[in-house]
């Protein structure tokens, strides 16, 4: 929670959150090709508000990732589950149906 650390500082933040979504098995096929991809590990997102006080949810992208990190073929189903993963948590906080 960001805006509760600005909060201790005497600082003022809107409303900022940190989440983050990991699993080995998501995780582990991605380091073993190339292990530096360990620093963009577990997929994180950010809940925020913006100045007109609408609340957003950024996230990482495994496809970036997956670019950034010249990740190969032995990479591409985790980096597929990675993403559907976090499109359905995209449209769940987002009220999205999924049935």
């Amino acid at each position: 929670d960001h805006a509760a650390g600005a909060h201790e500082i005497g600082a003022s933040l809107r409303p900022t959150e940190l989440l983050i979504f990991g699993h080995p098995k998501g995780g582990t096929p991605l380091m073993q090709d190339q292990q530096l991809a360990g620093i963009d590990l577990p997929i994180k997102a950010l809940a925020w508000q913006d100045a007109q006080g609408k609340v957003w949810l950024s996230h990482s992208d495994a496809h970036w990732l997956a670019e950034r990190h010249r990740l190969g073929d032995t990479s591409h189903n985790a980096v597929a589950a990675i993403a559907a993963g976090m499109a359905k948590v995209v449209a769940a906080a987002a009220g999205v149906d999924q049935s």
